[in-house]
């Protein structure tokens, strides 16, 4: 036995009928096993994102046609399938959704079929705001903050103090929506919500590398600004503050899931250049 619905067979069975190799394998990433997708769909996915006879607007459409299905499995498969091809993809897929005005609309969505389906709801809801927010980031800076390059010389530390300011503010934003995920390790109960813990524990490794570079960047300018940037960058040095007590209890969260500990940065160590500077900034704006 497979796992797979009736249902999933039929619709399996109508895209080979069709030739649409691309929605057989969508549909056969979200069925209604509960298990993450399997690797072997998503990486075929992931090569259709690289192929330029590929129509990407039809392999999204599809995806969200996925998330319409009243069961919580297939429509949180649907999500994962999505953000593993936000992340792995090729490019051109995450430039697609940044351009459409609206991706996931489920902030209503319920399954009512069980209690499982009531508590799954509630983090596909929170899900699908994220990468609603992810997109949304991209169109604004028009690059992904989890694959800029890091480091002395990379995006975020060589950011202008103009561009900086209304950057760092974008990476809060979807920071927020991911932390607004808020699950605990006793809630990680199957394969399906443990695929988009995967994803968003990465995300959130790389995406909060970005932040404490643009932070670091903001507070290394400081002195240069002019009055009205200064209140301005130590607002959103004070929003990043009140951010890190969130972000380490996500990382507790990894840890107790069994998340090795070395893929799991210590935030102690990562503060202490920023708190070093905060000693220089930290007086109030007359």
């Amino acid at each position: 036995m497979s796992g797979q619905s009736l249902t999933d067979r039929i619709t399996a069975a109508q895209h080979s009928v069709t030739g649409s190799a691309v929605s057989k394998t969508v549909c056969k990433a979200t069925t209604h096993e509960v298990m993450g997708p399997k690797k072997k769909h998503l990486d075929y996915l992931i090569q259709c994102t690289n192929e330029m006879n590929v129509n990407i607007p039809q392999l999204a459409d599809s995806l969200f046609e996925r998330t319409t299905n009243s069961s919580w499995v297939v429509v949180f498969k649907s999500l994962i399938t999505t953000h593993h091809l936000m992340v792995y993809g090729n490019e051109r897929f995450i430039q697609y959704l940044a351009s459409r005005n609206t991706l996931f609309n489920l902030s209503n969505f319920l399954d009512k079929s069980g209690l499982q389906g009531y508590d799954m709801s509630t983090f596909i809801r929170r899900y699908s705001r994220y990468l609603n927010e992810k997109a949304v980031s991209y169109r604004q800076v028009a690059f992904d903050f989890t694959k800029v390059k890091r480091g002395a010389d990379g995006v975020m530390r060589t950011m202008s103090t103009e561009k900086l300011l209304k950057t760092v503010p974008i990476i809060q934003n979807q920071m927020d929506a991911l932390l607004d995920f808020n699950v605990n390790s006793n809630e990680l109960t199957n394969g399906v919500i443990n695929a988009a813990f995967m994803l968003l524990f990465k995300d959130a490794i790389r995406l909060f590398a970005a932040y404490n570079e643009g932070i670091i960047n903001l507070l290394e300018k400081y002195f240069d600004m002019k009055k009205n940037q200064c209140k301005e960058g130590l607002d959103i040095y004070k929003k990043f503050l009140t951010r890190m007590t969130r972000i380490s209890e996500f990382l507790k969260v990894a840890e107790q899931v069994g998340i090795d500990r070395g893929d799991i940065p210590d935030l102690s160590q990562v503060d202490k250049p920023i708190m070093y500077l905060l000693l220089h900034v930290s007086f109030d704006i007359a």
